[in-house]
């Protein structure tokens, strides 16, 4: 019985884990073409005025996928590059 109750918890603890890193992804932002977004560094302006210090940014699934500081925290932000819209802020 004791074996069971230890695997249940082994089996718990490891999805819960691989849920938070799978959160950690944001991916889906268009079902547009490459060829028709809109440039990243548009991606980064936007964070830069909504204060951010930006580090730098990527495409990230079909987002762009931009690293940035404020008030001494690290935040990745998650922007449609088909209209340039904030889809998702994860802090660090």
């Amino acid at each position: 019985m004791k074996v069971i109750r230890v695997v249940a918890i082994a089996l718990t603890v490891g999805t819960s884990m691989g849920s938070a890193a799978m959160a950690d992804g944001f991916k889906d932002c268009t079902k547009l073409d490459k060829a028709s977004w809109k440039p990243a560094s548009e991606a980064e302006a936007k964070a830069k005025a909504l204060g951010y210090e930006v580090r730098r940014s990527k495409i990230e699934g079909s987002c762009y996928e931009v690293y940035g500081v404020k008030e001494g925290k690290l935040y990745e932000l998650f922007y449609s590059p088909e209209d340039l819209s904030l889809k998702h802020t994860i802090a660090k």
